[in-house]
C-alpha cells in the first residue's frame, strides 16, 4: 500500500532525453527561472550542461526539486530548485475547482496541465528560487541551477504531477481525493438517481446459488460463408492471401463445430498444400487460383501438375483418396475376386489388375485401403491417370461415377 509519506516523494534516475520542453506548461516552468536571469550565458552554458548529461538522479519532493549536476571539479554539486508548496487552504480551492470542472479533471488524467489552472500551479515569475553549492553565488540562477532547470522542464513535459508534487501533493493522493469529489459532485447534480454499483450485503454474496442451465447451442450454419473483401494496400499482407487464409480458417472452424474433429490434424506439408488447393478446381483457374497453385508447388518441390491431379483426388474423397493415388499396396485376394466378375457382368470390359489396381483401356479402378474403389480415367495410349467420379463399395457404381 501506498501511503502519502511515500507518495510525497519521487525519484528519477533517467529523466526524457533533450533539453527543449515541448508543452506549453514545461515552456512556462523554464521562464519562470529565465525571467531572474540577468545573465544569458550562464543560461546557455546550463543549457550545455544539461544536454551533455551533467544532470544526475532528480528528487522531487514538496517544494523542493533536487539533484547533483557535476561541473568542472571532480565533486558534484548539491543543486535546487525550491517551489512553495500550497497551505490547506489553497489546496481545497484547488481541488474543488478540478473536481467540479470535467474538462480539467480528463486533462489532469490525460497527463496534460488544464489551462483552467495555468495560473494557480504554474510558477510566476520570481517564484522558483534556485539553491547551489558551487562557489559561484554573486547573480543566480548559476549554471548548474540551469542545468536542473531545463532537465526538470522535460519530466514535466512528461509527467505535470511532479509540478504538483513540488505544490505539496503526490499523485495517488490527489487522484483518490478528485475522484471521491467528482462523485460528491455528480450525487448533488442528480440526487434522485440510484448509485450506478449500488453495494451488496457479504451475506448475499457468499449464499449458495444454483445457476440457470445455459441456453442451448445455437445450430450450426451450412456453410462457412464468404470472408469480407480485403482492400489491395501496398504495406498490408496480400488481400488474396488473407482472403484464402479466412476461408480455410472458417471451414475449418464450422468442420470442428460439426464433427468435433480436426480436419487438418496430422497433415503433412503436401497433404495439407493438396487440402488448400482442392478448394479451387483446375478448370477454368482464375488468376488468384493459379497464384496459389504456383505458390503451393513451390513450397512442396512439387510441379503444378502433380498439385492439381492430387487436388482432384482430394475432392474425390479427401485424405484416403489421396493414398489411393499415391500410394499402390498389395490388397488380399477377396476384393479382386469379386470385382473383376461383377464388372463383366455389367458389360463393364475386362479388367487386369495391377497391385490394388483393375484396369481396362482408359478406365482404371484403385482399391483404397479404406475398402472403397475410387476411379480413374486416362486419355487413349497414355497412362496419364486422373481420378473421377466419386468412390464407391460396389466397383461397378465407382466405375460408372
Amino acid at each position: 500500500m501506498i501511503t502519502a509519506r511515500d507518495d510525497r516523494r519521487r525519484t528519477f534516475e533517467t529523466v526524457p532525453a533533450g533539453t527543449e520542453a515541448v508543452s506549453w506548461w514545461g515552456r512556462a516552468w523554464v521562464s519562470a527561472l529565465e525571467g531572474v536571469s540577468r545573465d544569458p550565458a550562464r543560461l546557455a552554458r546550463g543549457r550545455a550542461y544539461a544536454a551533455e548529461g551533467h544532470v544526475d538522479a532528480v528528487t522531487v519532493t514538496p517544494g523542493r526539486l533536487v539533484a547533483y549536476v557535476r561541473g568542472s571539479r571532480p565533486r558534484p554539486y548539491r543543486t535546487e530548485l525550491a517551489l512553495r508548496a500550497f497551505e490547506e487552504a489553497q489546496w481545497e480551492e484547488l481541488l474543488e475547482t478540478v473536481a467540479a470542472d470535467p474538462a480539467a479533471l480528463a486533462a489532469l488524467l490525460e497527463r496534460e496541465v488544464p489551462q483552467s489552472l495555468a495560473g494557480a500551479v504554474l510558477p510566476g515569475a520570481g517564484e522558483l528560487f534556485p539553491r547551489c553549492s558551487c562557489p559561484d553565488v554573486a547573480r543566480p540562477p548559476c549554471k548548474h541551477a540551469a542545468a536542473l532547470c531545463y532537465r526538470a522542464a522535460r519530466l514535466l513535459d512528461e509527467d505535470p504531477f511532479v509540478l504538483l508534487l513540488l505544490r505539496g501533493r503526490g499523485e495517488r493522493e490527489l487522484l483518490d481525493e478528485l475522484t471521491r469529489r467528482n462523485a460528491a459532485h455528480a450525487a448533488r447534480e442528480q440526487p434522485g438517481r440510484a448509485p450506478d454499483f449500488p453495494g451488496v450485503a457479504a451475506r448475499a454474496a457468499l449464499a449458495r446459488t444454483s445457476l440457470p442451465l445455459l441456453p442451448a447451442p445455437l445450430p450450426a450454419p451450412a456453410a462457412a460463408g464468404i470472408p469480407p473483401a480485403y482492400p489491395a494496400d501496398p504495406a498490408a499482407p496480400d488481400p488474396l492471401a488473407l482472403d484464402q487464409l479466412a476461408s480455410d480458417a472458417a471451414a475449418r472452424a464450422l468442420a470442428l463445430l460439426t464433427t468435433a474433429e480436426d480436419p487438418i490434424a496430422e497433415l503433412d506439408l503436401w497433404q495439407d498444400a493438396v487440402r488448400l488447393a482442392s478448394g479451387h478446381a483446375t478448370a477454368g483457374l482464375t488468376g488468384s487460383a493459379r497464384t496459389l497453385y504456383r505458390d503451393l508447388a513451390r513450397a512442396t518441390g512439387r510441379s503444378t501438375t502433380d498439385l492439381a491431379r492430387a487436388a482432384a483426388a482430394w475432392r474425390q474423397g479427401g485424405r484416403p483418396a489421396l493414398a489411393a493415388l499415391e500410394e499402390p499396396w498389395d490388397p488380399p485376394a477377396g476384393p479382386f475376386d469379386r470385382a473383376r466378375p461383377a464388372l463383366l457382368a455389367a458389360a463393364r470390359g475386362s479388367f487386369r489388375p495391377d497391385r490394388n489396381r483393375l484396369t481396362a483401356g482408359t478406365r482404371q479402378l484403385r482399391l483404397g485401403r479404406d475398402g472403397l474403389w475410387y476411379g480413374y480415367e486416362s486419355r487413349p495410349d497414355d497412362e496419364d491417370w486422373w481420378p473421377t467420379g466419386r468412390p464407391a463399395p460396389d466397383p461397378v457404381k465407382a466405375l460408372l461415377g
